[in-house]
């Protein structure tokens, strides 16, 4: 079984790539999300590596190769395709958002939100809510970008602290509230300053 690839990356279509790997050509599938990844961050030759998801079943009898930059998005896939009547094509459709965004969704049981993905009426939603609530909050934790360091990292997470243990917000909710301050005023650079950004509007 193949689980990991790392390679020249030598061609890339709508929803694959094919990586080139000591003499073999491999054809991955990509979900949108991470083909966009890959579309800003490499270019033809570059040396790419892929965490895969491998499938094949009596069904599918021809191997299906997932390729994932992070290999928490693998595992995130390998959960969703456990759901009734979701197989890897057609969750490979489905997810054209960030995992994060999917796995806060199934946590909120947002049934509008999951009906956005590709292929994914309310029945289906609601299913997936079902089968998976409670097992992807780790997902919905998946970070935008890179985290701050140094002092700026630790008033951050002092709001974190006080949003969750006193003000009663689940913490992936105030980790988007947070990341959604910093991006509209990355110049916070204080407890308060990020208070009064993160609650600027805000309706619970």
């Amino acid at each position: 079984m193949i689980s990991y690839l790392e390679g020249k990356l030598k061609r890339v279509h709508t929803d694959k790539v094919t990586l080139y790997v000591s003499g073999v050509g491999y054809d991955v599938l990509i979900p949108a999300y991470v083909m966009s990844e890959i579309k800003r961050g490499s270019k033809l030759e570059d040396q790419l590596s892929l965490h895969i998801s491998y499938n094949q079943t009596e069904r599918q009898p021809k191997p299906v190769l997932v390729g994932f930059k992070q290999e928490l998005d693998k595992e995130f896939f390998e959960l969703f395709i456990s759901v009734e009547d979701i197989g890897p094509l057609a969750a490979i459709r489905a997810l054209d958002k960030p995992v994060r965004d999917i796995a806060r969704s199934i946590e909120e049981k947002d049934v509008k939100g999951l009906k956005q993905l590709k292929g994914i009426g309310e029945r289906k939603a609601e299913k997936i809510i079902a089968a998976l609530k409670g097992k992807v909050a780790k997902y919905a934790l998946i970070p935008e970008a890179e985290p701050a360091s140094g002092p700026a990292q630790d008033f951050i997470e002092e709001v974190e602290y006080v949003m969750v243990n006193q003000l009663g917000h689940k913490i992936f909710e105030a980790r988007k509230m947070i990341q959604e301050a910093m991006r509209k005023n990355p110049g916070i650079s204080s407890t308060e300053e990020l208070f009064e950004e993160v609650y600027r509007g805000y309706k619970k």
